[in-house]
């Protein structure tokens, strides 16, 4: 005796695409939905899903260009916060040299989908040829503050 699934031609005709159609769905939008639902859950439980909100990294020649940046981000809520780090030493390779310079550190908290728009306005808006714009997911942390980060920052 044979037991597993039944085969197509046991089935009738449109049983067997519906199984398919069912199985390939669930294969698919798992991922989706179980995103979805993990939000929907951290919303109602006001608990924090990992990599909701980002961490991000700006490197600047000097503090007035790093002032007018964290302010236009903050402005157009790219991000809640942005600390400025003085003084930090860079040492990197450019064009073939090893070149060490001192510079300004941004640390931007913010929303992972915000990401690629704070990104283009730093590109945009930054005296480097090649910006650094860096960000890694939040996993964990005070959840009032990362409340607050959604709060302040729409999706």
């Amino acid at each position: 005796m044979h037991v597993g699934l039944p085969s197509a031609e046991t089935l009738q005709g449109g049983s067997f695409k519906a199984l398919v159609v069912t199985v390939l769905l669930s294969v698919f939008m798992f991922p989706l939905l179980r995103t979805v639902g993990l939000r929907a859950f951290s919303m109602a439980s006001e608990t924090y899903t990992s990599g909701t909100h980002s961490a991000a990294f700006v490197t600047c020649p000097n503090d007035t260009v790093a002032k007018d940046l964290a302010r236009g981000i903050v402005e157009r809520k790219l991000a809640a916060c942005v600390n400025i780090v003085p003084a930090i030493t860079s040492v990197y390779e450019w064009q073939g040299k090893i070149e060490e310079d001192n510079e300004v550190l941004l640390m931007i908290k913010t929303r992972s989908s915000k990401v690629p728009a704070l990104a283009e306005y730093v590109r945009s808006n930054h005296p480097y040829e090649v910006a650094e714009v860096i960000s890694l997911p939040i996993d964990q942390g005070n959840p009032p503050y990362l409340k607050w980060i959604g709060q302040v920052v729409p999706e």
